[in-house]
């Protein structure tokens, strides 16, 4: 990706909600430390959640449409 479109996504993202933009910074927080290191070391909340998702996964609990639905909507304003 080129700095033009991330200067671009970037000015665009000062219009978003304020959890949408939270999110966005962790995540270009959390590429910039994987890039800083050789592996990537998963904190113990996000093992925990894994495991979780897993074993729901095992367990064929999986989200609705409706639910995945109303995830996405609260992020395509």
């Amino acid at each position: 990706m080129k700095a033009k479109m991330i200067k671009e996504i970037l000015q665009r993202a000062e219009a978003w909600p304020e959890s949408a933009q939270v999110d966005l910074a962790q995540a270009a927080l959390e590429i910039e430390r994987e890039l800083q290191q050789d592996t990537y070391t998963a904190t113990p909340e996000e093992v925990a959640a894994i495991e979780r998702g897993l074993k729901e996964a095992e367990l064929g609990q999986f989200a609705t449409e409706a639910e995945v639905e109303a995830v996405l909507a609260k992020y395509r304003r």
